[in-house]
């Protein structure tokens, strides 16, 4: 299954390559990770916890980086096995470009296969859910980075009421516009 998107995030190439290489930030983007360890150079481990129609599984298995040509392109490879329930892996091709001050232009191409009783459920399914988990992802990525959405009609706080600053990921980890 072949499938690809794209879309504008609110922060330069160099914090979104940064956020793509953080296993903190891959185990918050990643829908049901419980566990995400390692570097870009040795490869990250992983344990992730999914539903797939009526079989559900928890899939250890290793994430590498490669093809990475900092703040523009990098490949990300998985692979996982959910025991009984069968296996997953697929990867992803990520290419960053500058879309404008302070914007980027995130381009993402995502190959997956599964095997075992996943399989088995239809390829309707499993590529509705691969659609799901890789645009989940890209939408958590962007929401991490870019922190939550401000609303447009916020009002004034009163005199002497506290206000909580919300920021992005890159503002919080260096406290850094």
């Amino acid at each position: 299954m072949h499938m690809s998107d794209d879309r504008q995030i609110k922060a330069d190439p160099a914090t979104v390559y940064a956020a793509i290489l953080d296993p903190e930030m891959l185990k918050a983007c990643v829908p049901g990770a419980s566990e995400v360890e390692g570097n870009p150079q040795d490869g990250y481990t992983a344990t992730v916890t999914q539903k797939v129609g009526p079989v559900k599984a928890t899939f250890k298995g290793q994430v590498t980086m490669s093809d990475m040509v900092e703040n523009e392109k990098i490949t990300i490879a998985g692979e996982g096995k959910g025991g009984a329930a069968g296996f997953a892996k697929g990867g992803a091709t990520v290419t960053l470009a500058p879309a404008g001050e302070g914007l980027t232009l995130l381009s993402y191409e995502v190959e997956a296969k599964v095997g075992g009783k996943l399989a088995q459920l239809g390829s309707r399914l499993i590529d509705g859910f691969a659609k799901k988990m890789a645009d989940q992802f890209f939408q958590n990525l962007q929401a991490q980075i870019e922190g939550p959405a401000e609303e447009s009609d916020a009002q004034e706080p009163e005199a002497g009421a506290e206000t909580s600053e919300k920021k992005g990921w890159f503002k919080r980890v260096t406290g850094r516009e």
